[in-house]
């Protein structure tokens, strides 16, 4: 898209709002366990809305932990044209875990502002557009990435006359009480152009921390922390996902290796960042793509410690120490689950001797491992998921995530589950893995509360295994393993299991 010719007003066009609601999504674990990012959408939609000429700022919320009223009292004072509300969390299901946070954040907004309109973007939006725009306090919803649509409606704005909202295409509007759903644009393609982000002077980098277990065996380097991309969408259709609602399609598409390398010589010149997560939900895909990453990275010998998702069935052996010497230090595997038969539903088809023969490869090239598995796949039962947490504790991964099953909006279950009228959560915080009012899907099998019962039980069992606190001492340190025994004291309050043990 050409730059507007005609520069705004010195009004400032767009305030960019990262949502906050740390408290409700991780009750206790988000005050120093949990990592806070830099919120990726808000840079790349920032970046772009800026280079057409609007002036803009962003509001990380999330890091300055700010609450409700704060924000509202922000954007009172910095009066821009236009708030974009951005719901994108960190990992896909972190979109629709936001919106009770991102909502509160409307609502204060609304009653200290009302004439400033808002428009929601993000991949929970993208899923449940009229939906979204029928029951949150806001003027707009995006139906898309966003970008493009955010500078349609600046540019329509700044004209005189009545707006044209059918012409801005992915906007959801209200017209006579109804909403209306916009053609979404066509995929920006030239990402190093035009999905850039590169406005990190807009953010508060001071505020952004790593995972704990990401700086096992040093816990005081979480900061400075940064996170970057170099792919946006996946290939693949797994059940439970929901990474490709703001695409609609199955779209993947790459950064060059040049821009995303240039990106971390900016931060680590500017920033003294040595400590990194890749956000693509598959990075370890494209080995060409991957291996010139590295094969740069490597050159500047800059001591890197960074993490990335992978599968199973796309790490490949010979890539390993080439990602080990470009500073991959953590790779997160989708195993998901100990029964192939369930595996199989989810669409992950790889048998348990590749899972183990690729977690050992991995090790050896002295890379850790973070084992992500789910308990409550439509297939699963005590049995099944006692498989998966055995599976678990064989491979004795440097570090696990367990979830429960969820039907997040934009994935494969979720159509599902509403097409079976299955229960879901009440409030959109019931979606967060580690709230309070956490609802799993019930399986063919299983209530909700047996399944999340089982997760928060295996969680304990898993990080107190003797052979697994043996291992991460000798990997790690005494100090990391005292970390951990303190982490699993945290016992997460459960409304669903508080209810399970007043029915018995």
């Amino acid at each position: 898209m050409a730059k507007n010719k005609a520069m705004t007003t010195e009004r400032l066009d767009l305030l960019l709002v990262n949502p906050g609601g740390r408290g409700k999504i991780y009750q206790e674990l988000g005050d120093e366990l949990s990592a806070v990012e830099p919120p990726l959408w808000c840079r790349l939609i920032g970046g772009y809305v800026r280079d057409q000429g609007f002036k803009i700022e962003i509001l990380d919320s999330e890091a300055l932990n700010l609450p409700p009223a704060a924000i509202a009292d922000k954007v009172a004072t910095l009066n821009p044209r236009l708030v974009a509300m951005v719901v994108f969390g960190h990992q896909p299901s972190a979109s629709t875990q936001q919106m009770m946070g991102a909502a509160e954040a409307c609502r204060a907004i609304k009653a200290e502002t009302e004439d400033i309109p808002i428009i929601m973007v993000g991949g929970h939006v993208s899923a449940l557009p009229e939906r979204t725009l029928d029951e949150e306090p806001v003027d707009f919803v995006c139906k898309g990435e966003g970008p493009v649509t955010v500078v349609q409606l600046l540019e329509a704005m700044s004209q005189e006359g009545e707006i044209d909202f059918e012409a801005i295409e992915g906007l959801v509007w209200m017209r006579d009480g109804k909403p209306v759903v916009n053609p979404s644009p066509p995929l920006i393609k030239d990402l190093d152009a035009d999905l850039h982000g590169n406005v990190w002077e807009l953010l508060p980098m001071d505020k952004y921390r790593a995972h704990n277990w990401q700086c096992f065996g040093d816990l005081e380097s979480r900061e400075p922390y940064a996170s970057i991309y170099t792919s946006l969408g996946c290939p693949y259709k797994c059940a439970f996902c929901c990474v490709n609602a703001p695409f609609d399609v199955n779209r993947y598409r790459m950064r060059s290796p040049e821009a995303v390398v240039k990106e971390i010589d900016f931060l680590h010149d500017t920033y003294g960042i040595k400590t990194y997560k890749i956000i693509d939900e598959m990075f370890v895909l494209n080995e060409r793509h991957v291996l010139d990453i590295c094969n740069l990275l490597i050159e500047r010998n800059y001591g890197l410690n960074i993490w990335a998702y992978a599968r199973i069935d796309t790490v490949k052996p010979k890539m390993l120490d080439k990602l080990r010497d470009a500073g991959i230090r953590w790779l997160a595997l989708g195993i998901e689950s100990g029964s192939e038969h369930v595996r199989d539903g989810a669409e992950k088809a790889f048998s348990q001797e590749d899972i183990t023969d690729i977690v050992r490869d991995i090790q050896k090239a002295g890379i850790k491992v973070i084992g992500n598995f789910i308990f409550g796949l439509p297939d699963d039962n005590q049995e099944t998921m006692q498989q998966t947490l055995d599976l678990a504790i064989e491979l004795n991964c440097e570090f696990v995530n367990l979830y429960s099953a969820m039907a997040y909006p934009g994935s494969p279950l979720y159509v599902d589950a509403v097409t079976k009228n299955l229960p879901l959560p009440d409030q959109w915080s019931g979606f967060s893995q580690h709230s309070f009012d956490c609802q799993p899907l019930p399986t063919d099998h299983l209530s909700a509360g047996e399944v999340l019962k089982f997760r928060d039980d295996a969680f304990h069992t898993y990080f107190s295994n003797p052979r697994y606190l043996d291992m991460v001492t000798q990997a790690f340190g005494w100090e990391t393993r005292r970390h951990i025994e303190d982490m699993a004291k945290h016992r997460l309050k459960r409304k669903i299991l508080d209810e399970l043990d007043a029915a018995e």
